[in-house]
């Protein structure tokens, strides 16, 4: 599968995505920190994701990052919404892009990574130590770094799902940055609010994404727009 990042310009309300080249699945170690990327000369909110973040199976304006656009539009937020979200990847896939995501004038990063990880079963602390890379990278480049936690699967064992969910709280005391407890709170395991395969949100369990990410970054944009 593949994600496509795109850029979306604000200011006016339900600014539609400009769209801007797809990274194929696999292909991030190797962009350049020098890449092109069409991005709006405007503050940004980056997302860094996988397929929950990029909206598999919904169009791109569906997406929640879409919705948290409208939402900055709605409240006169001057901030551009950057959708960094690639299908199938890792917190080890996100940790390879974080440079060619912040590419712009990242002044919030919210990081929703590790369902991939849980996914296949791997190790938690290679997860923490990718995920505090991450917060590190996203702090250098004057960003304020907000985390999304994720649910590992159950099959994986009870040890194994305990230590992967400490991860998220435990990352988001030790940097002092805001959590987003579950990203998929009310959504995930609901048949209505998710697509066939009972993974991807439909239209809309993305807006309750939507409802549950704004609820964090609303304070978040307003006291970066305050100190401007």
């Amino acid at each position: 599968m593949s994600g496509v990042v795109w850029a979306a310009a604000c200011g006016v309300p339900a600014t539609p995505a400009v769209p801007v080249e797809p990274v194929p699945e696999g292909a991030a170690a190797s962009i350049p920190s020098t890449r092109p990327v069409a991005r709006a000369e405007r503050p940004e909110v980056v997302f860094l994701g996988d397929s929950l973040t990029a909206g598999l199976g919904l169009p791109p304006e569906e997406s929640f990052p879409a919705l948290i656009q409208q939402r900055l539009d709605e409240a006169g937020l001057d901030f551009a919404v950057v959708n960094a979200g690639v299908s199938g990847d890792t917190s080890a896939g996100g940790l390879r892009r974080l440079e060619w995501a912040l590419q712009g004038d990242p002044r919030v990063l919210i990081v929703a990574l590790g369902g991939n990880d849980g996914l296949r079963g791997l190790p938690p602390e290679d997860l923490r130590r990718n995920l505090a890379a991450i917060i590190e990278g996203g702090q250098r480049a004057g960003a304020t770094v907000m985390l999304a936690g994720m649910e590992a699967p159950p099959n994986n064992g009870p040890d194994y799902t305990a230590r992967f969910r400490r991860v998220y709280p435990e990352l988001a005391r030790a940097y002092d940055i805001p959590l987003i407890p579950f990203l998929l709170e009310g959504v995930a395991g609901e048949s209505s609010l998710n697509q066939a395969d009972g993974i991807h949100p439909n239209p809309e369990g993305a807006r309750r994404v939507a409802d549950t990410v704004w609820q964090a970054l609303q304070p978040v944009v307003e006291r970066s727009a305050g100190a401007r």
